[in-house]
């Protein structure tokens, strides 16, 4: 019986043995796999614009009245970000937007953009998720200007009017991809990948 107790004893201790090798190993391959995949710019979809291009020059006002420039030179880079309040993808990142833009305030602004023909219900949207701080633009022809085919959509346009990243973005990762193209000068996923292919061609 003791002889039974101590085989189980040592069956048990190598089991463990190499259950924590084999986490250890996995927890390598789940950090090598993030490096491969880390988003280098939100996942570009537009067949208008191009990352490098003069943005489109447009004037709009918000629907409380503020007039927005965007494409015009200025102090700080403009986030266009386009949304839906039927969106329900938009409403899951607003938190991780606002977080970002109070972030980065010393040298941005944002703008968000949407259309649909009944006023009230923007205005109720901006009222329920606290966008006040930020002008709301309702206009078809600022979403067909950039290019835009799906939601959520965002487009960062630097202090001289270049368009510097834009894409869909679908997390938060997405969203802090488009500030780190503009540092990187890597647009999108497909130049991240494009570029990676290439050093190692």
């Amino acid at each position: 019986m003791p002889e039974a107790i101590l085989v189980s004893q040592v069956f048990l201790w190598l089991a463990i043995i190499v259950l924590t090798v084999l986490v250890l190993a996995l927890a390598r391959q789940v950090g090598v796999l993030h490096e491969r995949i880390a988003p280098a710019g939100a996942l570009a979809m537009n067949a208008i614009l191009k990352v490098g291009e003069k943005a489109p020059h447009i004037i709009e006002k918000s629907i409380d009245g503020r007039q927005v420039e965007i494409g015009n030179k200025k102090d700080v880079s403009t986030l266009v970000f386009f949304l839906s309040p039927d969106c329900p993808i938009c409403k899951t990142l607003l938190p991780a937007l606002k977080s970002a833009l109070k972030a980065e305030k010393s040298w941005l602004e944002c703008v968000l953009a949407s259309d649909g023909s009944i006023p009230e219900i923007h205005k109720d949207f901006v009222r329920k998720y606290d966008l006040e701080a930020w002008p709301y633009v309702v206009s078809e022809n600022l979403g067909k200007k950039f290019g835009v085919s799906k939601l959520p959509y965002a487009a960062l346009v630097d202090e001289n009017g270049i368009i510097r990243s834009l894409g869909m973005v679908n997390s938060r990762e997405h969203l802090e991809s488009l500030f780190i193209a503009k540092e990187t000068g890597i647009a999108s996923i497909q130049d991240y990948m494009a570029k990676r292919n290439h050093k190692h061609d």
